[in-house]
C-alpha cells in the first residue's frame, strides 16, 4: 500500500480536490501564525507551486493570504469587505502593555539587524533591561513585574516571533515575520501611545493601560 500522499482520497467521505501536500499548507496557514521559508521549507515550496489554489480556498473563508517572497513569510488575515459583514474565523490575540512594548523593541532590533545584513537575536537579560524602564518607581512587586515580562517572552515564543537558539536556551532569534505581521504604521502607533507612559506614567501593579488586539496568524 502506498503512502497517504499517493492516495487521491485518504478517507471515505473525502471530496476534496487538492493534493494532500497542498492541504497541509492550508492547515498550517489556518493554524498560524505563519509559514516561514526557513522553518517550513517544504510547505513554502508547495505554497508557491499552488499559490492560486491556496488563495482561492482561503478566499472562500473570507481570508486573505499575504506572501512576502523577499522575507520568506506567508500568513492569513481577515479580508476587509466594505459593506459586508463577514464571519471571523481567526482568533484574537490580546496584547498587554508589556507585550506591546516588547514587540516595539523587537521590531526595532529586527530593523537594525536587517540594515546590517545580520540575523536579529536577543537574550533574556537584554529583554529584562529593555522593559525595566516601564516598571513604576513606586512598584514594590518586582517579582510580579518579572513574571509579566516572562509571560510576554513566552507569548512571543508561542506565536513564533521569538525562536530559541539551540546553543543557548536564554537567547532567541527574532523572526523576520515580525516586520510583516506588524508593519511600520502599527509599530509607530504603538510607540506613540506608550511614549508618554515611558516618560512619566510607568506601569503599576497588575494594571494595564490598554490592550491592542491583532488577528492570531
Amino acid at each position: 500500500m502506498g503512502s497517504i500522499e499517493e492516495i487521491d482520497h485518504p478517507f471515505s467521505l473525502d471530496k476534496g480536490r487538492l493534493p494532500i501536500d497542498t492541504r497541509r499548507v492550508l492547515v498550517q496557514l489556518l493554524q498560524g501564525p505563519f509559514i516561514d521559508q526557513r522553518r517550513h521549507g517544504i510547505l513554502w515550496d508547495i505554497l508557491l507551486r499552488d499559490e492560486l489554489s491556496v488563495v482561492e480556498r482561503m478566499g472562500d473563508l473570507f481570508l486573505e493570504v499575504v506572501i512576502d517572497r523577499e522575507a520568506g513569510v506567508a500568513f492569513t488575515r481577515q479580508a476587509s469587505i466594505e459593506g459586508i459583514e463577514t464571519p471571523r474565523l481567526l482568533r484574537r490575540m490580546n496584547l498587554t502593555f508589556i507585550d506591546s512594548i516588547l514587540l516595539i523593541h523587537l521590531r526595532r532590533l529586527l530593523l537594525d539587524a536587517s540594515e546590517r545584513g545580520d540575523r536579529a537575536a536577543v537574550d533574556k537579560t537584554e529583554i529584562g533591561e529593555l522593559l525595566l524602564v516601564y516598571e513604576a518607581d513606586k512598584n514594590n512587586d518586582h517579582a510580579g513585574f518579572s513574571k509579566r515580562v516572562n509571560s510576554a517572552v513566552e507569548k512571543m515564543k508561542k506565536y513564533g516571533i521569538l525562536t530559541t537558539i539551540s546553543s543557548d536556551e536564554a537567547r532567541y532569534e527574532i523572526s523576520p515575520a515580525l516586520s510583516i505581521l506588524f508593519p511600520p504604521e502599527e509599530i509607530k502607533e504603538l510607540s506613540r501611545r506608550y511614549a508618554a507612559i515611558a516618560s512619566g506614567e510607568a506601569l503599576t501593579g497588575d494594571e494595564e493601560p490598554g490592550e491592542n488586539e491583532e488577528d492570531e496568524r
